[in-house]
């Protein structure tokens, strides 16, 4: 019996690693404690609003050390008519912590680079030896006073594959599917209709690499009664799909140095960009940040620039350096607040 038992523990992690029901809790359904759904959204302090439902299917993705779990729902936009997935997490003090039980969480969303099709690496990407997350980095970083608790939406940004070079821009293409209300409306609503989210634009940010930074970067700027901030990492600076080809006028309402220049005329609301690169990226790239920030950052559109000495185009390298940017950010943001 020793021994089978000894079996049995070895077993556990190897049929678990390998997700072999039922040594697996992946497609479980998960529930975030969704007191208030349906109800409107009452309760909770001034500032939260409460979930205002219907309470999403979310199923389980990945469980975390701490026990978190990143679950996945496929999203049914009402406002965009786009359908995908959306991967979705919160923190321990989200779920677990009682004087937090009424008080509304800041939200990040964050895009990939790529494809952005089907899948986003920031919900499954571990990176390094020490299988670095931004799930494990924002825990982190929240104890040691470096980062707002966020609560995590990582949508897919993409309808299709860009193998072909085609990408969406993170906008509304006439003739396209309205990738812009998808991730400025319908992934917002998602997070409203199911946690205690903050009221005000001051609980709502981006994060996102190349792609990802450009629609980070532009959807703080054309919505910024919406949102305060983005994390912008190695980031493309003007619209380029070859799908704005005739649509001149939509292709120039979404570009961040018309919108940066709208902003400045009607002097806000403020927003802020925190820029980031590798030093070995592509060197265009880099200097048309460094043009963006020289001509547009300052206020209302405050921007602050690290860049990673060494540094590739990739969500690895960006990660590793985020705590200072993330604080940066962190500063400028509303946080839950505890009840008395």
């Amino acid at each position: 019996m020793a021994s089978v038992a000894t079996l049995g523990l070895i077993a556990w992690p190897v049929m678990s690693y390998f997700e072999i029901p039922p040594f697996t809790d992946k497609g479980d359904p998960v529930s975030y404690g969704q007191a208030g759904g349906g109800e409107g959204g009452k309760g909770g302090d001034a500032k939260t609003l409460m979930p205002t439902g219907p309470q999403a299917q979310f199923k389980n993705a990945k469980t975390l050390s701490d026990g978190t779990h990143v679950s996945v729902v496929t999203l049914d936009g009402k406002k965009s008519g786009f359908k995908g997935k959306v991967w979705v997490w919160a923190p321990k003090e989200y779920t677990d912590d009682p004087k937090f039980a009424s008080s509304g969480f800041p939200v990040m969303i964050a895009l990939p680079g790529g494809p952005g099709n089907d899948s986003n690496y920031w919900a499954f990407g571990e990176f390094g030896p020490d299988k670095l997350s931004l799930e494990k980095s924002v825990s982190k970083w929240y104890q040691e006073g470096k980062s707002k608790p966020f609560l995590l939406a990582m949508p897919i940004l993409n309808p299709g594959p860009d193998d072909k070079g085609i990408y969406w821009d993170a906008s509304d293409i006439p003739g396209q599917q309205k990738m812009g209300t998808w991730l400025t409306e319908d992934v917002p609503d998602l997070m409203k209709a199911n946690f205690r989210t903050i009221k005000s634009r001051d609980g709502w940010s981006y994060m996102g690499s190349s792609t990802g930074g450009f629609a980070s970067l532009k959807s703080v700027l054309k919505h910024p009664d919406k949102f305060k901030a983005a994390i912008a990492n190695g980031p493309d600076i003007v619209p380029d799909s070859p799908l704005w080809r005739g649509h001149e006028k939509e292709k120039a309402e979404n570009n961040p140095e018309v919108l940066a220049k709208q902003l400045a005329a009607t002097k806000g609301p403020d927003v802020y960009i925190a820029f980031q690169y590798g030093s070995k990226e592509n060197a265009k790239m880099i200097a048309d940040v460094k043009k963006f920030t020289a001509t547009y950052g300052k206020a209302p559109v405050h921007t602050k620039t690290w860049e990673i000495p060494g540094g590739t185009h990739n969500g690895a390298t960006y990660l590793k350096n985020m705590e200072d940017p993330m604080k940066w950010i962190s500063d400028q943001m509303e946080g839950p607040t505890p009840s008395s």
